[in-house]
């Protein structure tokens, strides 16, 4: 690698290593260990690949990875557990909807992992819904089904509750 290409990585891993651990904390719904080990290992392949992915889009290459990893590890687990979740790194923690927050989470978790990755990924990535297809290389219409069931899901089991969730 040239040391042009080590400058871009080390200003693409200091801009964007914060919203990729968000990221993975959301997609994953696991403990910030488990998120930062996802991305440890996607930071890994951007690296490996960065002369030929730095001019397109690493910041979606990134994400992709992290998203792709979180489905495997969640198909690999048959039994699921309590897991204790950390707050995403950059909530205030004076911010007076921490209960609301931390309820979405919650539901957020309990959906199956692809479910879980398109709502992060278009409602808190606020990525368009072709953006989401072609990072979980699906259809935006697969995009579309999954995010609508996975809205319903969480308005069901939180209650309809006035400006919740549109």
């Amino acid at each position: 690698m040239t040391e042009e290409d080590e400058a871009a990585f080390d200003e693409f891993l200091a801009a964007r290593s914060t919203a990729l651990l968000r990221t993975a904390i959301l997609v994953c719904g696991a403990s910030q260990h488990d998120a930062e080990d996802l991305v440890q290992n996607a930071l890994e392949k951007v690296y490996r690949h960065w002369s030929r992915i730095r001019h397109d889009n690493p910041d979606s290459y990134a994400r992709r990875v992290v998203v792709n990893a979180a489905i495997s590890v969640s198909r690999r687990r048959k039994v699921i557990r309590e897991i204790t979740f950390a707050r995403p790194p950059d909530t205030p923690a004076d911010s007076p909807d921490l209960d609301l927050r931390d309820a979405l989470v919650a539901e957020l978790r309990r959906l199956p992992a692809r479910m879980r990755a398109v709502l992060v990924l278009r409602y808190w990535e606020d990525l368009s819904e072709a953006e989401t297809a072609a990072l979980m290389g699906c259809s935006a219409g697969t995009v579309k089904s999954q995010a609508a069931r996975g809205l319903a899901r969480i308005r069901e089991r939180m209650g309809t509750r006035e400006g919740v969730l549109g």
